[in-house]
């Protein structure tokens, strides 16, 4: 089938496309821009070219805001959009994604090298681009061991809580900027209170106010218009107003002020023996939030061009683009979900788009440095609120109140952490949620004795068929999960209460084990403990529908052979069948 010469080759229809697609081999793997750039029509070069232009637009504001708003100066914003473009190009898999500062990282970044950069701004981009370093590192090892999967350990309603609580800390980050004045404290809480009390004290510039309230105002009006470029609208014309006024010397407005002329150069972070621990978490803690964003939106994509993205190679994508920006005075990236959708809306076709942006970003920090010297930074504010604005998630949350209540609650307890306890402990408090709900149903799954229930086929749960019948010295018993150490002594316990509660004295107990999809140590020796104790009492312990991987592990612990193949049966009919045969 042939592809138009307007768009890049997507699979057949009807067809999916898979880890195989493309077959990427050698340099090909780890360098997909090279593969791109082989199969590039020149048709595509017009669509990119001007597509790349469009996003600039948007580059130079939202980078310079991002930067603010993670504690570095803004230049330092366009430093981290230039380069890991242009390194995305070759090692990204995706062709349209777009990354950059970010507002989700912002609080992550800003957590750590506010308190360890004491007021020095080089001392906090040296901090900053070291957590690029790192985050680059634990991305592209993650990548290379094929740990792709690892974001989604983390579920819809713990992400969505953790993102609403990073929002949250976002937006109270950038409310003293709208405001026009400055408050020291720590920790989002005690960040509100400081606001108010400021406020209440008269301390509001209300030009500064006005200039980022209308600021914030058209953005979110524009935000729905892919094709209008709100943010560009908003702050140009916040910057004419304010230039033309003079607001900064006549009104004390706080503008951006001139930019160094000039381009990143590589450059070595360093920083001191105690920096060194906090860098490496919030470094972590920045891999994991910028991979599960990135993921997020790269198989989005990935699915309207019918492609395959490879989740390892976009981990190690953006730990290249990552490690990049920390060696040339950048700090972390993640892709953009407000960035991308302008790109593709202006007729994206591939990477080439996001180079041509950081090249005409490098020109204007070359030819027109002085261009964005009366840009107010309450409009700043107004950028980073409104994309924080974005990520907060509601609708959703509602349905999933509506379907499941306590993993909502899980959800408001994730958001409240990161704005209790800030971004960082905020994810930690995320991860060890995210692994007791992962450990809960297996840690106290749910059990059954089944009967038979007139007029259905089968054995089923006598507590949802209350009119099924047992049959007479026989317990039929179901566990609706592995077997691990975790509750290998509730299985057992279990078991002995539903003997214990049959009408009749029981002769076979026969455990339908299809749920059943692993055994540990531990819960092999609970198994040879239970068959003891039933043997003793005269009962037999027999097994139904075990998978054969579960039984090679039980012949591994030697308790295949203490049971006996006898007692191992392919269907709970063929058990049953048995049990009434010898009794």
């Amino acid at each position: 089938m042939s592809h138009s010469d307007s768009s890049p080759p997507v699979t057949e229809p009807g067809r999916i496309a898979h880890r195989g697609a493309g077959g990427n081999t050698g340099l090909s793997r780890w360098l997909p821009g090279l593969k791109t750039l082989r199969e590039y029509k020149i048709a595509w070069l017009r669509h990119d070219f001007m597509a790349g232009l469009v996003l600039t637009t948007m580059l130079v504001p939202v980078g310079i805001a991002y930067a603010v708003a993670s504690g570095v100066p803004g230049i330092y914003g366009l430093y981290a959009t230039i380069i890991p473009l242009i390194a995305y190009a070759l090692f990204g898999p995706s062709r349209i994604l777009v990354l950059g500062p970010d507002s989700s990282l912002a609080a992550v970044i800003l957590a750590v090298i506010l308190p360890l950069s004491g007021g020095d701004p080089m001392r906090a981009v040296a901090l900053a681009s070291m957590m690029a370093i790192v985050s680059g590192v634990v991305c592209i090892l993650a990548g290379i061991a094929r740990l792709g999967f690892i974001t989604e350990l983390l579920s819809k309603p713990i992400r969505y809580g953790y993102m609403n609580g990073i929002a949250l800390t976002v937006l109270i980050s950038q409310l003293p900027k709208l405001f026009g004045f400055s408050i020291d404290a720590d920790g989002p809480l005690r960040n509100v209170m400081a606001i108010v009390t400021s406020i209440l004290n008269g301390k509001t510039n209300w030009v500064t106010f006005a200039v980022g309230a209308a600021t914030l105002v058209v953005i979110l009006l524009l935000k729905g218009h892919k094709r209008i470029p709100g943010i560009l609208i908003a702050v140009a014309g916040a910057t004419i107003v304010v230039g033309m006024l003079d607001l900064g010397a006549r009104a004390g407005v706080s503008i951006l002020g001139q930019l160094p002329q000039g381009l990143p150069a590589f450059a070595i972070p360093w920083i001191t023996r105690e920096d060194i621990v906090p860098v490496i978490i919030g470094g972590c803690a920045v891999a994991l939030v910028s991979f599960a964003d990135t993921s997020v939106l790269s198989r989005v994509y990935a699915a309207r061009t019918r492609t395959y993205v490879d989740p390892n190679q976009e981990m190690a994508g953006l730990g290249f683009a990552n490690l990049a920006a920390g060696f040339f005075q950048g700090f972390p990236i993640s892709s953009s979900s407000s960035r991308t959708p302008v790109a593709e809306a202006a007729g994206a076709k591939t990477q080439l788009t996001g180079v041509v942006g950081a090249v005409a970003v490098a020109v204007l920090l070359m030819v027109a440095p002085n261009l964005l010297e009366h840009l107010p930074n309450s409009a700043l504010a107004a950028v980073v609120i409104a994309s924080a604005i974005g990520l907060i998630e509601i609708t959703d949350l509602r349905r999933i109140y509506r379907m499941q209540r306590w993993e909502f609650w899980l959800s408001i307890v994730c958001t409240i952490g990161v704005a209790v306890f800030g971004a960082i402990e905020g994810i930690g408090i995320a991860i060890v949620i995210a692994v007791i709900e992962f450990l809960w149903d297996g840690w106290r799954p749910y059990s059954a004795v089944l009967g038979q229930a007139p007029g259905v086929k089968g054995f089923h749960d006598i507590q949802r068929y209350p009119d099924a019948t047992l049959i007479p010295g026989l317990v039929l018993f179901r566990w609706d999960a592995s077997l691990f150490f975790a509750n290998a002594e509730l299985f057992h316990d279990r078991v002995l209460d539903a003997i214990a509660a049959s009408p009749t004295p029981v002769r076979w107990l026969v455990i339908a084990a299809e749920p059943i999809t692993s055994v540990d140590v531990t819960s092999a020796d609970m198994l040879s403990e239970l068959d003891d104790t039933l043997k003793a009492a005269g009962i037999e312990l027999c097994l139904a529908e075990m998978k054969d991987p579960v039984k090679d592990k039980l012949k591994r612990f030697g308790l295949f052979e203490k049971l006996g193949e006898e007692a191992f049966f392919p269907t709970v009919d063929d058990a049953v069948g048995n049990y009434l045969s010898a009794n």
